[in-house]
């Protein structure tokens, strides 16, 4: 029986610019900052946002235990996350963490709707986003390209990252009420 391997990406790592090479960034940079944005809203109130108690208290509403606590660790979870796809460093990793939170953040929001303003066509985007990321890589202009490991970006990485991904987000999700 014939093993799967995936091929590495070295399409970022050699030769000329590819669209990749100049598309993944692009996708990078948006997902990336809308992230960090909705987590520094979180722990600092910044961009009009409401800051750790009350997060807090709509976690706790939502069935979260030590509401305060979850709001903070969301909030560094989709800054680092949108920080690290920003500059292309971890970047399995950090699409992996914001796949983790919107995975809660669909459970706590889905009514049945897909569209509106009970739906989760948002969030949904976001987790294909960065499902997308993770999976391909960050391209050519990232920092991952210093990083040994991953300067050759495989699919498997991804893989590996997404799993993890949705195994915390289940165990987060077994301590709601």
């Amino acid at each position: 029986m014939a093993t799967m391997r995936f091929p590495s990406a070295r399409r970022t790592s050699t030769g000329n610019t590819t669209p990749y090479d100049v598309g993944l960034p692009v996708l990078r940079l948006v997902l990336g900052v809308i992230m960090a944005v909705h987590g520094t809203q979180k722990l600092f109130r910044w961009f009009d946002g409401p800051g750790p108690g009350p997060t807090g208290r709509f976690f706790e509403k939502a069935g979260y235990p030590a509401g305060e606590t979850m709001a903070v660790i969301a909030g560094l979870t989709e800054t680092l996350g949108g920080l690290g796809l920003v500059l292309g460093l971890l970047t399995p990793l950090s699409a992996a963490a914001i796949v983790g939170v919107m995975i809660n953040a669909v459970t706590v929001k889905w009514t049945g709707s897909v569209i509106g303003q009970e739906g989760v066509e948002f969030e949904s985007l976001i987790i294909a986003a960065a499902v997308t990321l993770a999976l391909t890589g960050p391209g050519r202009f990232a920092l991952d390209r210093f990083l040994p490991v991953l300067r050759d970006h495989r699919a498997v990485y991804g893989v590996l990252a997404l799993a993890l991904a949705v195994v915390l987000a289940a165990c987060v999700l077994l301590v709601r009420d």
